[in-house]
């Protein structure tokens, strides 16, 4: 039987079938925007072979859209049957999609991680699991995967610097920065157009309140970010970060009209809506409006895409910054429908579903209710899932916008008890105190006059 670029057994009719494989693996490692045509192209080489229907349902999960989980269970479906008669590795790949469409997370971790058990040299698996633990709001499981498999990866290994992205990445949301930046910084020394590993770096340096040196990363790192997919975007609004924090208000608007939200770039056109750049686009306009900074007709843009994805749960972290979009455009029937419809898809069976209705639909009437002038009903919403809110998924970095949300609601509604417990969630997560972070400096002073 032929093997993968890490030594994995796969069945595939062709050595030109497994060099396609080993080129799709390395783009979607790499985020690289063309990783949907490498796809094409494997399935041109072998439209039997079972991995690759499990990564065309993969794509069609990542996006984090509801209108493609239906190709992935028909991709899931093909995979399973395909993989009848390959290895139990790709057989096991095939359910743990089956099971991701199905909405069956905990089983799908599960699959991946029995993979790498046997497998430690499965980049797919590992980075399918990294992905949605991640999203998960798991931090210390993904912690645990790459600590599970470090033992067995060397440079000798293709894509050892990719896994040094992902090791390092897993280090900064464990709180362990030191380790973050060592591995983050040995992946790109061996491949500067890592961008997962450019991205963790740039983690390490929001956290550890080091602006000059995020601005000097990330300009230095951009021109080998050519080709590369809207983790290029999130990268820019990491930069925009370090410009806010310096108050170049100016400079941030610009990157958001240039870099990561410039509606007339093909990247963007071709996927509109994708869960991150509305992550990107919401969370930024919400800090400078929180500033005093005006977004003129960029939340109209944005709003217009949180109507058309009324009841599209699967992201549960993308679903508070919808609703920023409403809140900031003044569409309040709007926002009221939405959150009908998003009650409603929750309805259903599922940790998921849960998860939504219990956390991240409070979180998002909260950010309704803060808008329409009734802080201390946002406050009442917001207080009882705080514990829970890192399970929507996302980053410190991310999640910081949500706090900035119950910060405000408690500072309006006069109660310095819910103001502190925000500003000790930053100062417990941020190494520059609330008193001097942009977005936070007014509310600390406030907090701890008599």
């Amino acid at each position: 039987m032929r093997r993968d670029a890490q030594g994995q057994a796969v069945r595939m009719a062709s050595d030109e079938a497994v060099a396609a494989w080993n080129h799709l693996v390395s783009g979607y490692l790499g985020y690289r925007a063309d990783a949907p045509a490498r796809l094409k192209a494997l399935l041109a080489a072998d439209a039997e072979a079972p991995m690759a229907h499990v990564m065309r349902g993969s794509f069609a999960m990542l996006a984090f859209n509801r209108a493609y989980v239906p190709a992935a269970r028909e991709a899931a479906s093909t995979a399973a049957r395909l993989a009848a008669s390959a290895t139990p590795r790709e057989q096991a790949h095939a359910a743990a999609l089956s099971a991701w469409a199905d909405g069956a997370l905990e089983t799908a971790l599960s699959t991946w991680r029995g993979i790498l058990a046997e497998h430690p040299h499965d980049v797919v698996a590992f980075r399918m699991h990294h992905f949605l633990a991640f999203w998960m709001g798991r931090p210390e499981e993904m912690a645990a995967s790459a600590a599970s498999v470090r033992p067995a990866w060397d440079a000798s290994v293709p894509a050892h610097s990719a896994m040094l992205g992902c090791f390092a990445f897993a280090a900064e949301e464990s709180g362990d920065q030191v380790s973050a930046e060592r591995d983050g910084r040995a992946a790109i020394a061996s491949d500067p157009g890592d961008l997962w590993a450019a991205h963790a770096v740039a983690h390490v340096l929001e956290m550890t309140g080091r602006e000059e040196e995020g601005i000097a990363w990330t300009s230095a790192l951009e021109p080998h970010w050519e080709g590369g997919s809207q983790l290029v975007h999130h990268l820019w609004w990491h930069r925009a970060l370090f410009h806010l924090q310096r108050g170049e208000t100016e400079t941030v608007l610009a990157l958001y009209d240039r870099r990561f939200r410039d509606l007339a770039s093909p990247l963007v056109a071709s996927h509109a809506d994708l869960y991150i750049d509305m992550q990107n686009a919401a969370s930024m306009l919400w800090r400078l409006r929180r500033l005093g900074v005006g977004a003129g007709p960029r939340w109209e843009e944005l709003a217009d895409k949180a109507e058309a994805r009324a009841g599209d749960i699967l992201s549960a972290f993308t679903l508070p910054h919808w609703m920023m979009a409403f809140a900031a455009s003044g569409r309040w029937e709007a926002g009221c429908r939405w959150l009908d419809a998003a009650h409603q898809a929750a309805e259903g069976e599922g940790a998921h579903a849960e998860l939504v209705g219990q956390v991240a639909l409070p979180v998002s009437q909260a950010i309704l209710e803060q808008a329409r002038g009734e802080p201390a009903r946002a406050v009442a919403l917001m207080k009882p899932v705080l514990g829970r809110m890192h399970r929507l998924g996302g980053s410190h970095a991310q999640q910081d916008v949500l706090w900035q949300v119950f910060l405000d609601a408690a500072v309006a509604a006069g109660d310095r008890e819910a103001a502190r417990r925000a500003l000790e969630w930053s100062a417990s997560r941020f190494a520059t105190p609330p008193a001097r972070r942009a977005g936070w400096a007014s509310a600390a002073s406030w907090a701890v006059a008599a």
